[in-house]
């Protein structure tokens, strides 16, 4: 009777795991439109690989993480990314890196990666940073991070980090995706091309229509 339990039992396991790995592969872009004629279909869902025989120890290999990036504009951060396009050997893995520099009371505006979640580091400095969760919550998980400390993103989750000490800092993320996408939440609603309708806005924020055309016609700062 045990023989046929330990059968059943293997045997619901090995249906499991094979309905998890007919699972369709993460896409690495927001969108891939199908087409017919394959010939004119050369975009892949990530990059296309060489013959492993030919491969290097340089397609693994990223020098430069430790160098300080420039901050000086409105937001005052500075993303580094280190994805495939840095290191080829990234290809098919689905990991990025990323190096974040903070002049003193600099950010890394309310964002998400629809594609990732991400766990991040702080090296120098003082960060305090959050998430908020989805519909209907809306609920503001926030923490103080100091030199050392560790804290998780939630796949897709809007997120920030914002230097709140009189010195630069240095954080560095890891995502869990090949290309997890970023979307920066005011330069996409106000900076977006062509413009969303101000009415739309104006409803969807409560404010007056001239607040928002005003905001529109702001420059949003992209810092990746």
């Amino acid at each position: 009777m045990k023989g046929v339990q330990l059968l059943v039992a293997f045997v619901v396991l090995a249906l499991a795991s094979s309905f998890a790995s007919a699972s369709d592969p993460s896409p690495l872009q927001d969108f891939c439109v199908a087409i017919d004629d394959y010939k004119n279909g050369v975009f892949v869902n990530g990059k296309f690989c060489q013959d492993p025989k030919l491969a290097t120890p340089d397609d693994f290999f990223f020098s430069g993480f430790n160098i300080p990036r420039n901050t000086s504009n409105p937001v005052g951060s500075t993303v580094t990314p280190v994805s495939v396009d840095q290191i080829p050997g990234l290809n098919t893995l689905g990991l990025f890196l990323a190096r974040t520099d903070y002049a003193p009371y600099g950010q890394n505006p309310p964002h998400n990666h629809p594609r990732a979640s991400e766990i991040i580091f702080v090296q120098e400095g003082t960060l305090y940073v959050g998430f908020v969760t989805s519909n209907p919550d809306n609920k503001l998980f926030t923490k103080v991070l100091n030199k050392g400390d560790v804290f998780v993103f939630p796949f897709g989750l809007i997120h920030f980090q914002f230097n709140i000490g009189k010195t630069n800092a240095v954080s560095f993320s890891a995502l869990s995706s090949q290309n997890p996408g970023v979307t920066t939440i005011a330069n996409a609603v106000f900076g977006s091309n062509p413009p969303i309708n101000p009415d739309v806005l104006a409803r969807a924020f409560q404010l007056d229509q001239n607040v928002v055309k005003s905001l529109q016609a702001k420059f949003w700062w992209d810092n990746n």
